[in-house]
């Protein structure tokens, strides 16, 4: 399966729309910036769209309102620790309430990988910002076992964005 996301302002999405309209899209916004998201089963997206390879899914992305993007930068050599680290991860945000779905994106023509995470609302990522289950998914970040500590995983510092529909 393949995932395609457009990311640019409300005024291009609306021509982009226009464009492919009978494409199965999810439209996203934050403050004047516009992401669409295209997922595929082997169908052509629209023209434009950058091409993950999704190498883990849960849920289903339409059933999200809101949207978190870790963006992640992995040099070539990090790249087999670290989908490594994401294909034996701990699966704990499946059981949080709010949660929609999660799709762990390989990058097809840059090295940032994406981190892609659906929720009821805002309140309910927050809520799994805060809870038991986050700690535990995240307990070897900045010890001697995370991946973080790693020598050259990672190209330059991640980012996390986010969207609503």
């Amino acid at each position: 399966m393949e995932l395609y996301k457009w990311t640019g302002n409300s005024d291009q999405e609306a021509a982009m729309l226009d464009a492919a309209p009978n494409a199965q899209l999810i439209c996203l916004a934050d403050n004047g910036e516009s992401t669409v998201l295209f997922e595929s089963k082997g169908e052509t997206p629209p023209q434009g769209f950058e091409a993950f390879e999704v190498l883990n899914a849960v849920g289903d992305i339409n059933d999200g309102y809101f949207a978190v993007f870790n963006n992640i930068p992995v040099t070539d050599e990090g790249r087999e620790i670290f989908e490594s680290r994401f294909q034996n991860r701990a699966g704990k945000v499946e059981g949080e309430p709010g949660f929609a779905a999660i799709r762990v994106l390989r990058p097809l023509n840059s090295d940032t990988y994406i981190i892609l995470t659906m929720w009821k609302d805002e309140q309910s990522f927050k809520d799994w910002q805060a809870s038991e289950s986050y700690g535990q998914a995240h307990a070897k970040r900045g010890t001697a076992d995370g991946i973080d500590k790693r020598p050259n995983i990672f190209a330059r510092p991640s980012f996390v964005k986010t969207y609503k529909r």
